[in-house]
């Protein structure tokens, strides 16, 4: 009859140290990990940008992040986004912390558009995650016939 013995994964005295452990360990850090809770840091602004006959509009999910730390600045037909995050966990006991734990990140996002925008007619909301912006498009300059004198 076949021996039948009990598998340990984690057992070390299995282990050849200069040839198992090269398998034991493959794979083991591939897996993307997430910060306790389920909170990630967004890797990169997504937006829609949609352009009628006057105006662009865009929307941009920046989720878990106050207004107070979004920068929208319009220069020309140049848009760029950012935004800071911030998260942060403490567990007190009594006056001593047995934890804590802090994200703080930074995302950015810069795009052209095929028109320049003029500035000063420029909106901007935030609600539920999303920032809207609308963007008048600049009236195009006529050109001016010159005469020859």
């Amino acid at each position: 009859m076949a021996n039948i013995s009990r598998y340990d994964p984690f057992s070390l005295s299995r282990i050849d140290p200069f040839t198992d452990l090269d398998d034991f360990f493959k794979g083991f850090f591939v897996r993307p990990a997430l910060m306790e809770g389920g909170a990630q840091a967004p890797l990169q602004i997504k937006m829609d940008v949609k352009e009628n006959d006057n105006a662009y509009t865009i929307h941009a999910d920046i989720p878990g992040v106050k207004k107070e730390d979004i920068q929208v600045s319009v220069d020309g037909n140049q848009v760029s986004i950012s935004a800071e995050t911030r998260s942060g966990k403490e567990e007190k006991e009594g006056e001593k912390i047995l934890r804590s734990e802090r994200y703080v990140g930074k995302i950015a996002r810069s795009f052209t558009l095929p028109h320049e925008v003029d500035d000063a007619q420029c909106q901007a909301k935030y609600s539920d995650g999303v920032l809207e912006l609308t963007l008048p498009k600049k009236a195009a300059a006529s050109a001016k016939k010159l005469s020859i004198q």
